[in-house]
């Protein structure tokens, strides 16, 4: 009996990732998964069970990523507006070719919508992350001055978690870049101090 190949999984997955998407979950079959993994169908089905399941590491994998990326956004030494900014601003693809691509992040509630359980835990977990953090760099925005000490908190934290849905759905929408930054800039307005 011949030995299973070895291979790269985080490789493996990263490709997955890409394939998923490029064409969204239904429109992926197993066979364009193993091909561009570089892996033989029985190691796709030993190392990461079925095309569903192999999704669901891969949407993790993805979110893990995107919330780390939101986070190091958010973060800017600037200010806590500046941070905002950057976080809205971040979203926003310079490749007009990102712009179509769907079912990780956002575009899963598109393809999934929002019965199936995992998936619902799965990106509530991300948004209850990343909006604890827009919410502690509002509150540090109001202690400086910077951001309308009048709002709460978790209200304009949960502004501006909308926002980001509404700038990624725009822009596989086909906004233009241009068009995504001024709505950006345009939320953070609102957050200011009279």
């Amino acid at each position: 009996m011949a030995r299973p190949r070895e291979f790269d999984r985080d490789a493996a997955l990263a490709a997955a990732i890409n394939v998923f998407w490029s064409r969204g979950f239904a429109a992926t079959s197993t066979e364009d998964l193993v091909r561009a993994m570089g892996i033989g169908r029985q190691s796709f089905y030993n190392t990461f069970g079925d095309k569903r399941r192999l999704y669901l590491e891969a949407l993790q994998a993805y979110q893990q990523n995107a919330t780390s990326c939101h986070l190091g956004r958010l973060a800017s030494p600037a200010s806590p507006l500046a941070g905002l900014l950057d976080l809205l601003v971040g979203l926003i693809p310079d490749d007009d070719s990102l712009r179509c691509k769907g079912c990780m992040g956002t575009g899963s509630v598109g393809e999934f919508g929002t019965t199936d359980p995992e998936l619902v835990e799965m990106r509530e977990r991300m948004i209850a992350v990343v909006s604890a953090k827009i919410a502690e760099r509002i509150e540090e925005g109001q202690s400086l001055g910077e951001i309308d000490a009048d709002l709460d908190p978790k209200q304009a934290a949960a502004f501006v978690q909308v926002t980001m849905t509404g700038l990624q759905l725009a822009a596989r929408g086909g906004a233009g870049a241009q068009e995504l930054h001024a709505l950006a800039a345009f939320a953070v307005e609102r957050l200011k101090a009279k």
